[in-house]
């Protein structure tokens, strides 16, 4: 859920936000990549199919690309998904799924998909748009009357269609939290606001582009007030049941584990420092920003049933691909989902995300391919992050 545009995105539980930029700076004077992982050599990659010791053997592109996140970048395992246009899936590892034991990479394994949950609740919102509940150019004040006023900061002023747009100008709250403050506390989503509201506003509302996972705390708690009901459940009422998304779940108040198999998770920070398990935390923090855990086969199923119209009316999805430059990358941001060009021409839409442990990346192409990698280390220099970028690339253009 740490934002950040650094040649693009940077996106998931506010351990993508501030502290992401501290871990960055370091990471400018520290090649990451050539770093060795404790005492486990890097393990032999594998991909999924009839003949998996031949793809070893003869690894393709996306192969190929997990394999230089592990061996170049430091990355103890990336995993990836790749759907064709004819909804065949390959999916792939590499690494290893536990530094300490050296254990296998779990396929598909689940991990923390960070700011990709941001999407799922704009699509809620979006949901309620099209069901005439919530108003996109209604202000946050018609819902939630009186509860964001700060420095420069007015309720009155920001609108629904500004907070699922990063344009409201809210300053972001986990760049105030400590990483051990994130991972062993429950935060209610009032709390997440009531730091973000201690701070001035980033600019005036409709001014410009400004990636803050405070605007999706909010929409958040519209979505609760509208319907009456736990966000949580209204995501799975929505989504998650709606279109079979089994491996996708909001995890419960104090659940800090995974549930299914899943690689281990690991964060640097500052970024020259040890690689800390992770896997167990509380995530909170992200709460409609960033809590959810998925896998990559249910993300590309995720983004494939929305971008074909099975999860929004048409003029919601519109509105939702309407987008504006976040960046200097290309990257584009719409309500809750963004779009980035291809190398092969086009651009696929998706969002992404980190949060402490995790990285997520990818998306699906207007003509039916989708692509998601995983990585379970948020990139910490800037040849990392455009490693995961080139991965999705590759199995979108491949």
């Amino acid at each position: 859920m740490r934002a950040q545009t650094r040649q693009g995105l940077r996106s998931s539980t506010r351990q993508q936000g501030g502290r992401r930029r501290r871990a960055v700076s370091a990471a400018a004077a520290v090649a990451i990549g050539v770093m060795t992982l404790g005492a486990v050599a890097p393990p032999a990659a594998s991909a999924s199919d009839s003949a998996a010791s031949a793809a070893a053997a003869r690894p393709g592109a996306v192969q190929q690309a997990l394999n230089t996140l592990v061996r170049d970048d430091g990355m103890p395992a990336a995993l990836a998904s790749v759907q064709d246009r004819n909804g065949r899936i390959r999916t792939y590892t590499a690494g290893v799924g536990d530094l300490t034991t050296g254990s296998k990479v779990p396929r598909d394994g689940q991990v923390r998909i960070g700011s990709n949950t941001k999407a799922f609740t704009a699509v809620v919102v979006l949901q309620l748009v099209g069901e005439g509940k919530i108003g996109l150019d209604a202000t946050v004040d018609t819902y939630l009357p009186g509860l964001v006023r700060g420095k420069g900061i007015d309720g009155r002023r920001i609108t629904v269609r500004q907070l699922l747009q990063h344009t409201s100008g809210l300053p972001e709250y986990g760049i105030h939290v400590d990483d051990d403050e994130i991972r062993n506390r429950y935060f209610e989503p009032r709390e997440l606001l009531d730091i973000a509201l201690r701070y001035k506003a980033d600019a005036d509302p409709g001014t410009t582009w400004g990636y803050s996972n405070t605007n999706y705390v909010l929409a958040g708690l519209i979505v609760q007030k509208v319907t009456g009901r736990p966000l949580a459940e209204e995501m799975d009422r929505r989504i998650i049941k709606r279109i079979g998304l089994r491996h996708t779940y909001f995890p419960a108040p104090g659940e800090m584990t995974i549930r299914e198999p899943h690689p281990q998770g690991y964060h640097r920070n500052p970024a020259d420092g040890p690689l800390r398990n992770f896997t167990e935390m509380d995530p909170s923090m992200g709460w409609a920003a960033g809590q959810l855990i998925s896998t990559n086969s249910d993300l590309n199923r995720f983004f494939t049933a929305l971008l074909a119209g099975r999860l929004l009316p048409a003029a919601q999805l519109a509105e939702m691909r309407t987008t504006v430059p976040a960046g200097t990358s290309g990257l584009r941001y719409g309500l809750g989902l963004t779009s980035r060009p291809l190398s092969c021409g086009g651009v696929y839409w998706g969002h992404g995300g980190d949060i402490a442990g995790y990285e997520t990346r990818g998306g699906v192409t207007d003509d039916g391919r989708a692509a998601n990698v995983a990585v379970t280390s948020i990139p910490t220099d800037e040849a990392a992050t455009q490693h995961v970028k080139d991965a999705v690339d590759r199995a979108l253009c491949g």
